[in-house]
């Protein structure tokens, strides 16, 4: 099928008689980065994200523009409606996972984590937050609190008046408040926490792990049943740095750990004899690690090694 990344490889899709971009197009690509933001967020996934971006192609492509005040307004509009029907799919789909399911990690530009409200909206730690909406909470949520959409083009997004969006958006905001991190964590403390934890790990110096840990942390790995994994949450710093033990006496030499900007935050892309293992991200409250998320799932490891752009 063709693909609007496609665009520019030789005469044909896409272009007029001249060899320019059509109208249609070019609104698609200016938007591109925005469209697949908005998808990556109610969705979690990448894969599913750039299947939604198809999928408004096609019906974009067959809009007449003349008809069309805001372009950038209609096109989120095409892309909610398309991610809100995924995402109950998805739904399905993660009730016979096998084991925790985590987002796809996304290797990211230095400059997202600038944007705060925008690496925060990406980051694990939310995305996860997001996945205990419901799939028109999650909708609402990301369209209002994100990219900051008028209650009207929401309503008409999801196909809801203006007065029950601002009640979804009101339950959506109180629930997530209760369970996103407590307080702003400043870059500077996000980053302390991370080089001591990247110390710990790598001198295997449990002591070190220890103490960056919160009591409470709580860590979660992602093998898609393809790859060993926790199939439950581990819970207390204690059983943490006992699970990080054994991995250090089975394979600790033939570890090596990768700083690198994951969805918006530093991570670790970790390698095992030289191979990709996975990559793992931290939430960090008052300067101490308490979640700590693992993605082995190899389904979800192709896009640690290429930027993907994110912009609201």
């Amino acid at each position: 099928m063709a693909s609007v990344a496609d665009h520019g490889r030789g005469r044909g899709w896409g272009e007029n008689e001249n060899g320019h971009p059509d109208p249609a197009t070019e609104a698609f690509v200016a938007h591109r980065n925005l469209l697949f933001t908005v998808a990556y967020e109610m969705l979690g996934s990448a894969a599913d994200a750039e299947d939604v971006l198809q999928e408004t192609w096609m019906r974009w492509a067959g809009v007449d523009l003349g008809t069309v005040l805001d372009q950038r307004a209609y096109l989120v509009k095409i892309t909610t409606r398309q991610a809100l029907m995924r995402l109950r799919t998805l739904g399905r789909r993660k009730e016979s996972y096998v084991g925790p399911w985590l987002p796809e990690p996304l290797l990211t530009a230095p400059d997202v984590a600038e944007d705060v409200e925008l690496a925060e909206s990406v980051s694990m730690a939310m995305l996860l937050v997001l996945e205990t909406l419901t799939p028109t909470e999650r909708v609402v949520f990301v369209l209002r609190e994100v990219f900051d959409l008028a209650y009207d083009e929401i309503a008409e997004a999801v196909d809801k008046s203006a007065v029950a969006v601002r009640q979804i958006a009101h339950r959506a905001r109180s629930h997530v408040a209760a369970r996103r991190p407590r307080g702003i964590v400043s870059p500077v403390e996000t980053r302390g926490a991370f080089e001591a934890f990247q110390r710990a790990v790598e001198t295997g110096d449990l002591q070190s792990l220890l103490d960056i840990l919160a009591p409470d942390v709580v860590a979660l790995s992602d093998g898609g049943g393809i790859k060993q994994a926790m199939l439950r949450p581990i819970v207390g710093a204690d059983r943490v740095t006992r699970v990080f033990a054994a991995g250090w006496n089975k394979v600790g030499a033939a570890m090596s750990f990768e700083p690198v900007q994951v969805n918006g935050g530093p991570a670790l892309l970790v390698r095992l004899n030289g191979e990709i293992d996975g990559v793992m991200t931290l939430r960090v409250e008052d300067g101490l690690i308490t979640g700590l998320y693992y993605v082995r799932n190899p389904e979800k490891l192709s896009r640690v090694e290429r930027e993907t752009a994110v912009s609201r």
